[in-house]
């Protein structure tokens, strides 16, 4: 899957000149707390976020009251606080690159480009909505967690005897394990009792470590 499919489109900016004032009012009207920043010639030049503006406004202690705050926050503008070089990945890239990138850089959105145009942005919620479907989260079935020896052919096995029994599978992830000669899969199944699915595993000669009905 690539962040094309699962970024959201057309996402709405604002330019270097706006007031934190109005930026964070357009925040609450669009229910966002990422704003991509373009210049007069629409090239991403800085992403602003609640923890920007967060940082920008005065503490509570203050003795400022809150028409002086109010002023104060009209005549600042975004280019002052807005984080800059921002990181940000192709609409191209694959989702879990894209998930690397954020991660790696402790970043919660990365805004996306065609070329050098903005043309979305991919956030953790995304991901995480991807998480649930990547794990078949949505469907109710038997899910199973074993270590295979890293070695070809024996995910083959497991899923040729799932459907030779007559199961479905619906998700299929697999990791590191603790030890290299080996991997992690978690793997989601319908259509077949715990007690088949164990078998099939059984069948590859993995160590089943969790098994479960939800």
């Amino acid at each position: 899957m690539i962040v094309a499919s699962v970024m959201k489109r057309n996402p709405v900016f604002v330019r270097p000149d706006v007031s934190l004032t109005d930026a964070k009012a357009l925040m609450e009207k669009e229910k966002i707390g990422k704003l991509p920043v373009l210049d007069k010639n629409d090239r991403l030049v800085g992403l602003l976020t609640r923890k920007d503006l967060a940082k920008a406004s005065p503490s509570d202690a203050t003795t400022l009251d809150i028409f002086e705050i109010g002023y104060l926050l009209s005549k600042l503008k975004v280019e002052k606080i807005m984080t800059k070089n921002v990181v940000s990945v192709q609409e191209n890239e694959v989702v879990e690159e894209a998930a690397r990138i954020m991660a790696d850089n402790d970043v919660g959105c990365l805004p996306v480009l065609k070329g050098d145009l903005l043309v979305g942005i991919i956030t953790e919620s995304d991901l995480f909505r991807e998480f649930v479907d990547m794990f078949g989260a949505r469907y109710n079935g038997v899910r199973i967690t074993a270590i295979l020896n890293e070695k070809p052919g024996q995910l083959a096995k497991f899923t040729t005897f799932i459907a030779e029994a007559g199961g479905n599978i619906v998700s299929l992830v697999t990791s590191e394990a603790d030890d290299l000669s080996k991997r992690c899969c978690t793997c989601k199944v319908t259509g077949l009792t715990k007690e088949e699915v164990e078998e099939a595993f059984k069948k590859t000669g993995a160590e089943i470590t969790d098994v479960r009905v939800i």
